[in-house]
C-alpha cells in the first residue's frame, strides 16, 4: 500500500528569505539615519538666517542711535526726545547682540566666538546730522524691518523683533511727532 509523503504546506508567493529580510533591514536603518541628518541641516540652515536678520537689526538700531545723538546739535529744544531714543535704541542694539552671541554658542574649549569691525581702507567722510524728517524715515524704515523680522522668526527672537517694530512706532507717532 501506498502511504502519502510528508510535504511542505502550500504557500501563496515567493517567500522572503533572511537575505533579503536582512538588507530590508539595512536600508531602513541607513534611509532614517539619513533623513534625521538631513533634518538637522535644515535647522541650522534656519537658524543662520535668523541670526543673519538680528545682524541687520542691529546695525539699524545702532545706525538710529547715532542719528539720533547727532540730531541733538541741530535740534537742542528736542533733545530730551532724540536722548531717549537713542538711548532705548542703543538698548535694543544691546539686547540684539546678546542673542546674537547666544546663537552663535561657545567653542569646545568654553570660549565664545567674537567679530570685529572690518576696517575699511578708505577713512570715511564724516556724515552730517540728520533732520528730524530723515531721522524720522530711518526710524520708520527700522519699525518696518523689526515687523518684517517679527513674522519669520519664532519665540524669544519674534517677540523682540516685535517689540523693537513697536517701540519705533512709538517714537514715530509720539516721541517725535
Amino acid at each position: 500500500m501506498l502511504t502519502p509523503t510528508a510535504s511542505r504546506p502550500p504557500t501563496f508567493g515567493p517567500a522572503v528569505s533572511r537575505r533579503a529580510a536582512l538588507r530590508l533591514a539595512a536600508v531602513s536603518a541607513v534611509g532614517a539615519t539619513g533623513v534625521a541628518l538631513l533634518a538637522g541641516c535644515t535647522e541650522d540652515t534656519n537658524d543662520r538666517a535668523e541670526v543673519d536678520s538680528l545682524v541687520a537689526q542691529s546695525q539699524l538700531a545702532r545706525r538710529d542711535a547715532a542719528g539720533a545723538a547727532a540730531a541733538i546739535a541741530l535740534l537742542p529744544d528736542r533733545s530730551a526726545a532724540l536722548d531717549l531714543v537713542r538711548v532705548q535704541r542703543t538698548a535694543h542694539a544691546d539686547a540684539l547682540d546678546a542673542e546674537i552671541a547666544r546663537a552663535a554658542g561657545t567653542y569646545p574649549d568654553g570660549t565664545t566666538p567674537t567679530t570685529s569691525p572690518s576696517a575699511s581702507a578708505a577713512p570715511t567722510a564724516p556724515v552730517p546730522p540728520p533732520t528730524l524728517d530723515q531721522l524720522r524715515a530711518e526710524l520708520a524704515e527700522s519699525q518696518r524691518s523689526a515687523a518684517d523680522s517679527a513674522r519669520t522668526l519664532s519665540g524669544y527672537r519674534a517677540g523682540l523683533s516685535a517689540s523693537i517694530s513697536a517701540a519705533c512706532a512709538t517714537y514715530l507717532a509720539v516721541v517725535l511727532s
